[in-house]
């Protein structure tokens, strides 16, 4: 056997060679030195199966799901709605009366309720008419065997009561109102009447007999009156009348059977209830004005 170089392993126990690794740490208890280039950061052991991992593509999301409601509470007082009491309030009144007792009353005070709604509507938004003359054929129907009437049944109408309190009435319109005394002497009744308005306040309307049919003029101006047929034309006398402020000059369109403003002269506007807007019967006369 030869012998060892001394110099020669006291250097190999110093230092290793380049590119190998040191002797086991376990064995002499020294660190152990990586291999690689001079200066290099030497790894941490098991650097290289991190890098691995994070070479591989990441595991796939789960699906979404939403997250499970919570469980239901015991029902419990605290849980049940709160009950408001709704009282009628005639109870305050007829609270302490028999049950029939009170059945009586809310149907009484619910008729008469309804009835005053009525009332009121017919009173100031509108009110409907029957035409019972022929005074105003062939715009408004009234029924046979009545004289002069075209038709089997009379035309009802609706009036706008309320129309008149933003503006103020004008010629062609038809209006209800109620007569002035003098109708009731002239025409042996009054009340309430339909006619149109051919006169406005302060005008002078002048009648004139033309080929034997009466025609109106306005200031002496001729009326345009389509509405008129000519059969329906009054006959005269000739006459001029002078519209009072604040009146209107009505006359039916049938003028040979109306009893009107050249009778017992012009109307007040305070005796003007409203503006026929509507004829609702029968169904075949539908129409609005």
């Amino acid at each position: 056997m030869s012998e060892l170089d001394p110099q020669r392993t006291a250097r190999e126990d110093r230092e290793p060679e380049q590119g190998t690794v040191g002797t086991d740490p376990q064995a002499d208890g020294r660190a152990p030195v990586a291999a690689g280039w001079p200066g290099e950061q030497p790894q941490e052991p098991g650097s290289w199966q991190a890098a691995d991992r994070l070479s591989e593509p990441p595991p796939p999301a789960p699906p979404f799901s939403w997250p499970a409601p919570p469980p239901a509470l015991p029902a419990g007082p605290e849980s049940q709605p709160v009950q408001h009491a709704h009282r009628h309030p005639l109870d305050r009144v007829t609270g302490r009366l028999p049950p029939t007792v009170r059945v009586v009353v809310d149907w009484v005070v619910t008729i008469a309720g309804a009835i005053a709604i009525v009332l009121a509507v017919k009173a100031w938004v509108v009110n409907p008419y029957r035409i019972p003359s022929s005074s105003m054929e062939p715009t408004l129907h009234c029924a046979r065997p009545a004289p002069g009437c075209e038709a089997r049944f009379s035309d009802r109408v609706l009036a706008n009561r309320f129309i008149y309190h933003f503006e103020s009435p004008q010629r062609g319109d038809i209006v209800v109102f109620h007569t002035p005394p003098l109708a009731k002497v002239k025409c042996g009744e009054g009340g309430t009447f339909v006619k149109r308005i051919i006169g406005l306040p302060g005008e002078t309307v002048q009648e004139r007999v033309i080929d034997g049919a009466g025609y109106m003029y306005i200031d002496g101006k001729k009326l345009d009156e389509p509405y008129v047929k000519l059969a329906n034309r009054d006959i005269g006398p000739a006459k001029t009348w002078k519209v009072p402020p604040d009146s209107y000059f009505v006359m039916g369109d049938n003028r040979a059977q109306s009893c009107d403003s050249r009778s017992w002269g012009a109307v007040p506007r305070s005796n003007v209830y409203g503006k026929v807007v509507m004829t609702y019967w029968p169904l075949s006369r539908l129409s609005i004005w």
